[in-house]
């Protein structure tokens, strides 16, 4: 019957989104610090990471409430109001445009502002139809087996969030995870589609004072003795190009010079530590890095850390961990897009990732040999 599938896809769905996220606690917390600065609310980013957790939690419960059939005519009520109220949401979002990826399902699947518009306004259709049909879901095994079954699961997902959050996602769905080799994915495929700008520009007539926009096409560039260029609009994007999965990699100088190059293609291994925000990065763990460092640049490998933190503070966090390898600069973004812990490590060989550690995780020297002989990246599926 229709009111099971309406009951079993909206289930899956807020399933899928409460887990991609939930299993990423710091990818939420990043997306809502990302709307929370574009909407000028600055003074509330300290929450982000517990109404990441808060949101993701709540999708999958209700989306498991759903698929078990669990108190159905009480879910019902709390579905119908989340989705009215991220329904609204969204399309203030698709009209203001804050953030160009809304984050609904995490870094799994990207999808634009005005297309979450529209998959709310499916789901929201219904969960209408699952409140109106909400008397007439009943289990056929009784209440016991649908409180077992979401308790189990939800219990199970918890204990995923925690573990993810201790060490790493259990699945990376970033553009860094294992096995990507990096110069390759920041390649730009040949006839790959370039993005298309429309330009428009404002005159201003010299004998009236009026402001007219012109665009690329029809401006009065020969008519001197009329128009005067004033000024120009922002460019509008008409088609979108093709935006490599890696584009804002970079391993920037005290001079701003890249030298990414430099360690890309290196035959040995090459130990990179990630530390966004040297500030607030675990100072036991560095203690543990300090001494792999020793170790592996003893054994001739590259050693050395990125961080978007501004160079006048490295001197003084070298002296307070004893770091006696080289600091660069890189884009914050993407040193929380490449690794979600700080510090945190990862292991190249000829620019291809072998291996990601979360603080939690990093090897001591002693380690370091077995870890190295488990160094094959798997080829990506």
């Amino acid at each position: 019957m229709f009111k099971h599938f309406a009951r079993i896809i909206l289930g899956l769905t807020f399933i899928f989104s409460g887990f991609v996220k939930g299993i990423d606690p710091w990818g939420s917390a990043y997306k809502f610090t990302d709307y929370f600065n574009a909407f000028h609310m600055p003074w509330i980013t300290d929450m982000a990471f517990a109404l990441g957790i808060l949101l993701a939690a709540c999708e999958f419960v209700m989306g498991t409430a759903l698929i078990f059939n669990f108190f159905l005519r009480i879910c019902s009520w709390f579905t119908l109001i989340f989705m009215v109220f991220f329904t609204g949401l969204t399309f203030v979002l698709a009209l203001t445009n804050p953030v160009t990826d809304c984050g609904c399902f995490g870094d799994a699947l990207k999808i634009t502002n005005w297309q979450t518009f529209y998959k709310n306004i499916v789901l929201l259709a219904l969960a209408i139809y699952i409140f109106i049909q909400r008397k007439n879901f009943t289990g056929k095994n009784g209440p016991v087996l649908s409180i077992a079954f979401t308790g189990m699961t939800v219990v199970f997902y918890f204990y995923l969030v925690a573990y993810s959050y201790n060490h790493l996602p259990i699945i990376d769905f970033s553009p860094y995870k294992v096995g990507v080799n990096i110069p390759d994915a920041m390649k730009i495929p040949e006839g790959a589609p370039k993005a298309i700008y429309k330009n428009n520009f404002i005159y201003k007539n010299l004998k009236t004072g009026e402001e007219k926009k012109f665009t690329e096409a029809d401006i009065p560039w020969k008519d001197t003795l009329n128009w005067k260029y004033f000024k120009s609009e922002d460019p509008i994007v008409v088609q979108t190009g093709y935006t490599p999965p890696i584009h804002d990699f970079r391993i920037e100088t005290l001079d701003g010079e890249d030298i990414k190059d430099f360690f890309l293609y290196d035959d040995k291994y090459t130990f990179v530590v990630i530390a966004s925000n040297l500030q607030k990065t675990n100072r036991d763990a560095m203690a543990n890095v300090v001494s792999l460092a020793r170790e592996a640049k003893n054994r001739g490998y590259k050693f050395f850390l990125l961080t978007a933190t501004s160079p006048d503070n490295f001197a003084a966090f070298k002296n307070e961990t004893a770091a006696s390898f080289d600091f660069f600069n890189t884009d914050e973004i993407a040193l929380k897009t490449i690794v979600r812990s700080n510090p945190g490590l990862i292991i190249l060989k000829k620019g291809t990732i072998l291996k990601k550690y979360h603080y939690n995780d990093i090897p001591k020297p002693e380690e370091l040999d077995s870890q190295l002989d488990q160094q094959t990246a798997k080829p990506l599926e």
